[in-house]
This record gives structure tokens, C-alpha cells and sequence, in this order.
């Protein structure tokens, strides 16, 4: 049986994928080596709107710090989608760098990667969307936002 195609599933979960966001700095968004791609850090912004600001748990809730790992996700897909054209075209993905701005004793920064994890795992399924994973608690983030995430995808 053929596995769903990544972007039929975005769509029957109700989900548009935002355009690419443009870099914050001097950086490019995705750098392709070989057969991977690798996304530079991605930030929660939606509509060219921050989510949310500063540090889990007190400035930005665990619930919200969750939903900024997944609008990081796809904001990582936008990008993926802008370089390869096609989603279809991931053959796994490889490896995912979450960074949790976190006040001193909070430990719960998987919980938040999840938010990332589970929405890839969603999309691309168990065989292609399972990957190893970095959840770490850092004391600042640019522009003071609670999430970063970076992203190395294999294509065909």
C-alpha cells in the first residue's frame, strides 16, 4: 500500500503550509548537501507574527510552548517544501535540534520537542517521520522567542 502523500495529509488535518519565512539575519534557510537538506533554526512565527515570547514556564506556558514547536515545524516545511517542490520527495526525516528557552529547573523541554516530533511523524509517518532528536533548555532565544527548532530532512 502506498503511504499518503505528505501534503494530501496536511491538508485532511486542516492545514495550509504557511510561505517560506524569510531569514531574520545573514543566513540562508536551507542549505542542501548530497541527499540532505538541513533548515536553519525556525521560529513560531504565524502571519508575520511572533506566537510568543520569553521563557517556559512563567513568560510562555507549556501548552503554548507546544504549539510554537509546531509552527516551527511547519515553517521548516515551508522551507523544505520551497527547495525540494515536493514533500513526497522526504525520504526520512533525519534529525531534529530543538532549543527550549527555559528558566532554571524546568525540565520538561521534551514535552515541547513533542510538539515538532508528533506533527512529523503525522505527516510523513512512522517509517519516514521518525528521527533522532536534541530537546534543550537554553536561557535566551533571538528575538526572545520561547522555541527554535532546526531540521535535517533525507530527500530522494
Amino acid at each position: 500500500m502506498a503511504a499518503t502523500h505528505p501534503e494530501s495529509t496536511l491538508a485532511d488535518m486542516g492545514i495550509t503550509l504557511p510561505d517560506a519565512p524569510k531569514p531574520v539575519a545573514s543566513y540562508v534557510p536551507t542549505r542542501r548537501s548530497g541527499n540532505q537538506i538541513f533548515i536553519s533554526g525556525q521560529i513560531p512565527v504565524a502571519n508575520g507574527e511572533l506566537l510568543a515570547k520569553g521563557s517556559v514556564p512563567t513568560a510562555t506556558s507549556l501548552e503554548s510552548a507546544m504549539a510554537c514547536a509546531r509552527q516551527c515545524t511547519l515553517n521548516a516545511l515551508a522551507c523544505l517544501k520551497a527547495e525540494i517542490g515536493d514533500l513526497s520527495a522526504v525520504t526520512r526525516v533525519v534529525k531534529v535540534g530543538v532549543f527550549v528557552a527555559s528558566e532554571p529547573g524546568f525540565g520538561d523541554q521534551p514535552k515541547i520537542a513533542n510538539g515538532c516530533s508528533d506533527l512529523l511523524v503525522e505527516v510523513f509517518g512512522k517509517d519516514v517521520g521518525q528521527h533522532a532528536r536534541a530537546a534543550v533548555g537554553v536561557s535566551a532565544l533571538p528575538l526572545n522567542v520561547p522555541v527554535e527548532i532546526e531540521f535535517i530532512f533525507e530527500v530522494a
